[in-house]
Parts: structure tokens; sequence; C-alpha cells
């Protein structure tokens, strides 16, 4: 009787896992078409972006919207006296002022071959000394 207990305890939980197994995967499934539907929205709004910023319709627009193209004998330059122009943008500070000169210790810049050969040039430095 025990035997039967216990194998319908293993079953039980044999078709707990299963089940949470194939519920996972079936998320996992939902999952992957939501990215895929998403992925698809995103390159159609890149290609309306791309259609609606386009040369030829971004002209049009202009032009309805009652502008002209610049014609050099139209254009106008003005020199403002102590203007420099455009500063340029500092995004982040110089990082080789905050760093140390060398950030590995003098130890670790030796390489194995240099350290085995440094150390039978020192055994064989001492067998020939003595």
């Amino acid at each position: 009787m025990i035997c039967v207990i216990g194998a319908a305890l293993v079953a039980m939980i044999y078709l707990n896992i299963a089940s949470q197994t194939a519920e996972a995967g079936l998320e996992i499934q939902n999952m992957q078409d939501t990215i895929s539907q998403l992925q698809q929205q995103i390159a159609d709004q890149n290609s309306t972006l791309a259609w609606l910023t386009s040369a030829t319709l971004m002209k049009a627009r202009a032009q309805s919207m009652g502008f002209e193209m610049a014609m050099p004998q139209n254009e106008l330059y003005i020199v403002v006296p102590g203007y420099q122009g455009r500063s340029t943008a500092v995004i982040a500070p110089s990082t080789t002022s905050a760093l140390p000169q060398s950030l590995i210790r003098p130890s670790y810049t030796q390489s194995l071959w240099e350290w085995m050969f440094q150390g039978i040039f020192s055994i064989n430095a001492n067998q020939n000394g003595q």
C-alpha cells in the first residue's frame, strides 16, 4: 500500500512539474510572438518615418508652407563683432588627468616566460657561483 501511495505521489509531482513546464513554454511562445509583432511595428514605423522625412516629401511640404529655395543673391551674411562662434560641447571631463600613471603594479608586468627564464638563469648563476 505504501508503494502505491509513493508511486502516486511521484506521479503527481511529475505531472505538476510537466504542466508547469508546458505552461512556461506557452508563455515563452506568446512572448516571442509579442516580440515579433513589436519588431514588425517598429520596422513599419521606421519606414513610415523614412518616407515622411524623404527629401522630395520634405521639399513639397516646405513649398506648401510658403518656403522658397535660398538663392545666393538673396542670402545676407551679417558679421557680429565679438561673436566667437559656437563653442564645442564638453561631454565628459578628461580621464587622463584623473587616472594614476599606472593601474598595474610593476610586479604584474613580467610575463610568464620572463619569470621562468629569470628563475632558470638565477639557478644557473647560483650553481656556477658556488
